[in-house]
């Protein structure tokens, strides 16, 4: 698989508006030339909870702010009942820009690759460091597979609290996403509950 650069991240004084300025400019994969605009992450430094997902979609990419779109009306209605307040939590994900392919009229996600997760990966890094997180919650499987291990299984291990290499604590859950791709109403109501059922147990474990 071809190879990238990797992100052209600031110096370490970088504060986290230094960073999204820089990356609006990032050019480090190919993915920058079909998507509208980098998607950096959103929050303050301070954040006592990080929470990753894979990538912009959409409605992200259009507005450049991360979970804007149906799954993140669904994450802020499932922080809520799991009694994590939004403003005190940063949400990013692991790359920046909107990967798609065209269908008809629509712009339909495709998983970025591991060279892409690669040149991405050093703005992730940065914001780690600059937000200092208490603990890291990936959601969905890319986030889970890049940041804790590639034969992590989110079906298995979802609301576990592991450590982490990064520093904080670490542990995975799905993607609000896959909850709105449930075949009917009852199993969606299943996989929600059990979306906030993790985030309670994460959130309990680490301290809010």
């Amino acid at each position: 698989m071809e190879g990238f650069p990797p992100a052209p991240v600031p110096s370490n004084g970088a504060s986290l508006d230094d960073l999204r300025t820089a990356a609006a400019g990032c050019q480090a994969c190919d993915l920058w030339e079909r998507a509208t605009q980098t998607v950096f992450g959103e929050g303050k430094a301070g954040a006592w909870l990080m929470l990753v997902g894979e990538q912009p979609g959409d409605k992200e990419d259009l507005s450049g702010a991360p979970f804007v779109g149906p799954a993140g009306e669904m994450l802020d209605q499932a922080l809520a009942e799991a009694g994590i307040d939004r403003r005190l939590v940063y949400v990013t994900n692991v790359v920046k820009h909107f990967k798609w392919k065209p269908r008809g009229k629509r712009r339909i996600h495709q998983k970025p690759n591991a060279a892409e997760q690669r040149a991405c990966r050093p703005w992730l890094d940065a914001e780690l460091a600059r937000v200092r997180p208490r603990a890291v919650v990936c959601l969905g499987a890319t986030a889970a597979q890049s940041l804790i291990s590639r034969d992590f299984r989110v079906t298995q291990q979802r609301g576990e609290v592991l450590p982490s290499p990064l520093g904080p604590p670490i542990a995975a859950t799905v993607h609000p996403s896959s909850i709105l791709r449930a075949p009917d109403a009852e199993a969606r109501r299943t996989a929600y509950a059990g979306f906030v059922t993790d985030l309670r147990r994460i959130a309990d474990t680490v301290g809010r």
